[in-house]
């Protein structure tokens, strides 16, 4: 039996937090080169304007993501929106909805500050991400935030 899963607020440069977000980078570097990997450092994810999770089971972290907020651009049809970066589990810890359960957190939080859509850009290769958030409700759209479309990147979005 898994001890229970809490997620909550955390600031993203604690040591088993960074340990998460290396073992992502080093993740999407395998799949991607440096100028196709569109990541949020730590001192981008330590800004006001973003709410970063962690998932903790038995008080370890094993999961983390983000929202960002933005603001209204051309291509997301004048609406601010939330921007979900930096979405992670640690692989010995898949296959339990933690992504899932974060992914929902962060929408919640976008919904309280009255923001009406989620955005996301994820690679093409990244299939178990792609499953995610089409399981959750995401729609694959065209590109936003000054993206490339590169041909690499999938873009989605949810209302919220």
């Amino acid at each position: 039996m898994h001890a229970e899963l809490v997620i909550r607020s955390e600031r993203p440069d604690q040591p088993e937090v960074l340990a998460l977000l290396d073992a992502l980078d080093t993740y999407l570097a395998g799949l991607y080169a440096p100028e196709d990997n569109h990541i949020l450092g730590v001192q981008q994810l330590l800004a006001e304007d973003v709410l970063f999770l962690v998932a903790r089971r038995g008080g370890a972290a094993v999961g983390c993501g983000a929202a960002r907020r933005m603001p209204a651009e051309p291509d997301t049809g004048g609406m601010a929106y939330g921007e979900i970066k930096r979405m992670f589990v640690a692989p010995a810890q898949r296959g339990q909805r933690i992504a899932e359960a974060m992914l929902a957190q962060l929408e919640a939080g976008l919904r309280s500050d009255g923001i009406p859509q989620a955005l996301l850009e994820t690679g093409g290769d990244q299939a178990e991400a792609l499953r995610l958030y089409r399981r959750a409700g995401y729609a694959v759209r065209g590109p936003f935030g000054g993206y490339p479309d590169n041909g690499l990147s999938v873009f989605m979005a949810k209302a919220l």
